[in-house]
């Protein structure tokens, strides 16, 4: 993989969502976020997440996000998968649009790939992605959610 820019797969039609933006959007985080590192991002249904989570964490369930890093650190940072229709549900519930949704989510396993924990990490991945929320124009992230 060319590390010039992120690899962005759509396996899902993505409608009202321009892909060059999410790429684009994917190359600024690459840049700014990963310090030059690349990543490789899915875009996928619930079907391909639930049997992704169901396979490597052993929950049987569809979930927005996974993430995967890479096992040889070689500038690679690993991949990221995100459900389209869990992202399109999302962006409707919280009122905002389906690309900022997986602009969102994409930050969110962004951070996982730079060796970040919430569950563990007592509020520094929260920081970390509140100040790149703001830095990058996005809406209330996934950490702030699950705290109201």
């Amino acid at each position: 993989m060319s590390t010039d820019e992120p690899n962005i797969v759509f396996r899902v039609t993505t409608p009202g969502v321009s892909r060059r933006e999410v790429r684009t959007f994917a190359e600024r985080l690459e840049s700014n976020v990963a310090g030059g590192r690349a990543f490789c991002c899915l875009i996928t249904s619930d079907r391909e997440l639930r049997r992704l989570n169901r396979d490597f964490r052993k929950k049987d369930y569809a979930t927005d996000v996974l993430s995967f890093p890479a096992i040889k650190a070689n500038g690679f940072l690993g991949e990221i998968a995100i459900s389209f229709p869990r992202a399109k549900q999302q962006a409707a519930e919280y009122g905002h649009g389906v690309r900022q949704e997986i602009e969102i989510l994409m930050l969110h396993g962004l951070l996982h790939l730079l060796g970040m924990d919430h569950e563990t990490d007592r509020g520094r991945m929260a920081r970390v992605e509140k100040k790149w929320r703001a830095a990058l124009g996005l809406p209330r992230g996934l950490i702030e959610r699950v705290r109201q």
